[in-house]
């Protein structure tokens, strides 16, 4: 199979069914699949014949040596070509050239040599690498494509991505994603991959599919398990790699120095390499060569591969000697201000044997630059280097932090796995023990993880208190995350004994969410307020090394418990913000799914949406498979609350094996499933689930969870047999909402008090009109929304049509403007049973817009600009443009005005 080539494969398939005939362009980086996409063209071309060819670089100085190869199966048909150009044609072909003023006459005999052998049996035409071969027959086969749209002829040529004859229709071959990445290790892997080795080797790749095959076909079983060290580069020797080492071998000696030594460099600036051509005998102008190529582009800041593969290929075809000269080279032209890090790399690269001056080296200049990835190369290689064991094990452990925090679990496991058994430093080994733990919690199995972060947090206590605190904070977000709260007393208990005076604001801040989210979960939420906010106060005065995006994750943990929901989206963002600049992908996305929750709560569906597509995208790509989970259930809750029941069900599928039992993916997914039953009429499903997801008393379940679907399972279980449960579950809110200054959760409780009071009553009048006075003007929208359907609905079925259709129709407007059209259709149903005459909703907008594109073509038509849309919605600019474009193609308008006249 070609994996993720679907869209080039149905290109190449309609130009074969077609009537007539065309062209096709394929452009991509060496290993894209472009001569793969050819064979595909072949082995579909039914009764065509086939006339193929490939650009050979031994026969670029020969004009038209690719089009004699090309068309020797046909050359028998050129007697029934024009005299002129039947002499210009074997003239060309047989080696005479033509002249420049013939040439269009010889374009003109191949296109009638081709129509003529397509009259008899329809063509298919294919160059591969058209490129590399010789610039004449490029030019007449660009010549030929553009002219075959009433003939029996397809021609498909492949190229570079700077092949760009103007006239053909093109498409770049991009780099595959990560779940076709996956499918092509699983096709050529000797046993299935775990998921850390295939996003490691998915990045290796970078997307390339001939890169992801030579790494299959060169792992071991070992590596494939994740139990050995997987390669950093595609192996020299593979297919990919000969393609390079061929390209590499047609440059001139000066330019492929030239270019190892940019290679090396790794972002090296203009002035160095041309101080490092000027040492190796040459000049900067060597490079000129292989800026023709394709393979550099030298930019007044620096040389840049364009081709993701191309650094790591030129390092990994080049001789080990010629490496470790390029390396002292750079070190020695490097000086220590700002390029300390860059220079002891270089060093340490080169080095031969045990060097403790250059290992300590390594490691102070990892102190004070370079990325996460940079420090973690650096101190293993200083590992490398000591001499003294117990140096050696701290500096493992610390490239083992780097790496992680560099979005690399697998290198990170590998690297705690190196660390001696006999290690007796309680440092060390408590450092090892909260990076497991807190690797486990992200990427895999929790139980395990709670138990190395508590021996952990017991080793470090006397010796190293604030890893202790670290490692209680990452234990607490383990109970909580498996739906284990009755743990989290212990928890609390170990930070408390730890505490002392005068600890710094880091400390006292975990301590103090710690204490505040024990006392929440206990229900005395009078013991946990004014800790909690203590918290949020302290994490405006964090600095220096206190102030890490743990610390503002945690102050947003406490900010959302007490439901200000302002801070805690602010100190959520802050801590997305320092692990970016601090290149800490591993902190991104917890920092992320509490800026959705945050999102949630301040009624920005669309926002926390967004937030959580971007969680999810960073959790699968650096291998924290549980808080993928975790995104992939906020996004189903998100799509049920919008009605968007494909996009829930496809989430819900993308989990695969259903989530542990309690854990928080399994309590979203159970919270997205009940909207749904909610939305189809099935109330009793709904509160199933819902009353399932805790259970009060035993301190199982996902409390906070239910805390926030409270809403949904009153209304599912108001007149059902879950009565009971809907009570009890609102209990527990209205404690909690009430220790609150939030208007919002009162709201929300005021209405949840209406539904469950007896219909037609006064109290339940009452819960409304108090629910309507709650919400906060110009925010939560949808859930105002909500509650004027339940309050229309209710008056409605209190035989007060008149005083309920004045509600419905404001719910109807909110829901259409949201573009929630479910909900819409929802309130106006209830109008018409209220006495209303209402309308369908545009048939041709509910049918051919989604529900987001209907919301923002509503806006538009109502005379809002693009600039205003995006700030209704919480969207950029570009989204909505890019929805704007699509409105108009579904509906096949092109103006503004029209959209108003359609809607």
């Amino acid at each position: 199979m070609l994996r993720g080539r679907d869209e080039e494969c149905r290109a190449i398939r309609d130009l074969l069914d077609g009537a007539g005939g065309g062209a096709l362009l394929l452009q991509g980086e060496p290993g894209s699949g472009r001569t793969a996409l050819l064979g595909y063209a072949h082995r579909h071309a039914g009764d065509r014949t086939i006339l193929a060819g490939t650009g050979l670089t031994d026969e670029a100085a020969l004009p038209y040596a690719g089009l004699q190869r090309l068309l020797d199966p046909v050359r028998d048909r050129d007697g029934r070509l024009p005299a002129a150009q039947r002499r210009v044609l074997r003239r060309s072909l047989a080696g005479a050239g033509c002249p420049a003023g013939q040439r269009l006459t010889l374009s003109m005999a191949v296109l009638g040599l081709l129509a003529v052998a397509g009259r008899e049996r329809p063509l298919l035409c294919t160059m591969d690498d058209v490129d590399l071969g010789d610039r004449p027959t490029a030019e007449v086969l660009a010549f030929v494509a553009r002219r075959l749209r009433h003939l029996p002829v397809v021609v498909v040529l492949t190229g570079a991505v700077d092949t760009a004859p103007g006239g053909i229709p093109t498409r770049r071959l991009r780099p595959l994603d990560e779940h076709d990445s996956r499918a092509v290790l699983a096709d050529r892997l000797p046993v299935p991959a775990s998921d850390p080795v295939a996003t490691t080797l998915g990045t290796v790749a970078a997307g390339n599919p001939q890169a992801l095959v030579d790494l299959a076909e060169a792992l071991s079983p070992a590596q494939c398990r994740g139990e050995e060290p997987l390669p950093d580069t595609p192996p020299p020797d593979g297919a990919l790699g000969r393609g390079y080492r061929a390209r590499l071998g047609r440059l001139p000696d000066d330019t492929r120095r030239l270019l190892l030594l940019a290679a090396l460099g790794d972002r090296v600036d203009a002035a160095t390499l041309v101080r490092a051509a000027r040492a190796t005998g040459t000049v900067i102008e060597a490079l000129t060569p292989a800026e023709v190529t394709g393979l550099v582009r030298v930019e007044p800041h620096g040389v840049t591969f364009p081709q993701p593969l191309a650094r790591a290929m030129v390092v990994a075809t080049a001789p080990l000697a010629a490496r470790r000269a390029g390396h002292l080279l750079l070190a020695a032209l490097l000086d220590d201000s700002g390029h300390r890090l860059r220079r002891a790399l270089h060093l340490a690269a080169a080095a031969e044997g045990p060097d403790p001056a250059l290992a300590t080296e390594l490691e102070e200049a990892a102190r004070g630059e370079g990325s996460p990835d940079a420090r973690s190369t650096a101190l293993h290689r200083a590992a490398d280097l000591s001499g003294d064991r117990v140096r050696a094990a701290a500096r493992l452990v610390s490239a083992a932090h780097h790496a992680w925090a560099a979005g690399r679990p697998h290198q990170a496991r590998l690297l705690t796995q190196l660390l001696p058994t006999d290690t007796t430093d309680p440092a060390v080994t408590s450092r090892a023990d909260l990076l497991r733990g807190e690797m486990e919690l992200r990427c895999g199995r929790t139980p395990v993880a709670l138990t190395a972060l508590l021996a952990a947090a017991e080793t470090a206590a006397g010796t190293a208190p604030d890893l202790a605190f670290q490692a209680l904070l990452r234990a607490g977000e383990a109970v909580c995350f498996a739906g284990d709260q009755y743990r989290y007393a212990d928890v609390e208990r170990r930070a408390r004994a730890l505490c002392h005076a005068g600890a710094p604001a880091g400390t006292e801040l975990v301590t103090a969410h710690l204490a505040g989210v024990a006392a929440t979960l206990r229900g005395d939420h009078e013991a946990a307020g004014p800790t909690l906010r203590r918290a949020v106060v302290l994490a405006d005065r964090l600095t220096g090394p206190d102030r890490t995006p743990a610390a503002l994750t945690g102050a947003a943990v406490a900010a959302l418990l007490v439901a200000e929901d302002g801070p805690a989206h602010r100190l959520a963002d802050r801590a997305v913000g320092l692990a970016r600049a601090r290149g800490e992908v591993c902190a991104l996305p917890r920092a992320l799914e509490l800026r959705a929750i945050a999102e949630y709560w301040l009624g920005r569906h669309e926002a926390a949406a967004e937030t959580s597509r971007e969680g999810l995208r960073i959790a699968r790509s650096s291998g924290q498979a549980t808080w993928a989970g975790v995104h992939r259930g906020m996004l189903a809750v998100l799509a049920a609350v919008r009605a968007d029941r494909e996009a829930t069900l496809r989430l819900i599928r993308e989990t695969g094996e259903e989530p542990a039992p309690d854990s928080r993916p399994d309590a979203l997914t159970r919270w997205a499933l009940a909207v749904l039953d909610l939305l189809d009429g099935r109330p009793e499903e709904a509160a199933a689930r819902l009353a399932a997801l805790a259970r009060p008393g035993t301190g199982r379940g996902q409390v906070t969870v239910q805390v926030m679907a409270t809403p949904y399972l009153v209304e599912a279980a108001a007149a059902s047999a879950h009565r009971p449960a809907a009570v009890a579950a609102l209990a527990v809110f209205d404690r909690w909402a009430h220790s609150t200054a939030s208007p919002s959760r009162r709201a929300l409780s005021a209405r949840c008090h209406a539904l469950l009071a007896p219909r037609g009553s006064t109290a339940a009048e009452e819960g409304f009109r108090a629910a309507l006075r709650w919400h906060p003007p110009g925010a939560g929208a949808f859930e105002r929304a909500r509650t004027q359907f339940l309050f229309g609905r209710e008056l409605r079925r209190s035989r007060r049509p008149r005083d309920a259709r004045r509600h419905l129709h404001d719910a109807r407007e909110t829901f259409t403007r949201l573009g929630v059209t479910a909900w819409a259709e929802q309130a106006a149903a209830e109008l018409r049973a209220a006495g209303e005459s209402v309308g369908g909703p545009d048939p041709a907008a509910a049918r051919l817009l989604t529900g987001q594109q209907l919301r923002v073509a509503q806006l538009v038509a109502g005379g809002a600009t693009n600039r205003e849309v995006a700030d209704l919605m919480f969207l950029s600019t570009r989204t909505v443009d890019h929805h704007l474009r699509n409105i108009f193609h579904r509906l096949g308008i092109r103006s503004r005005t029209q959209l108003a006249r359609v809607l």
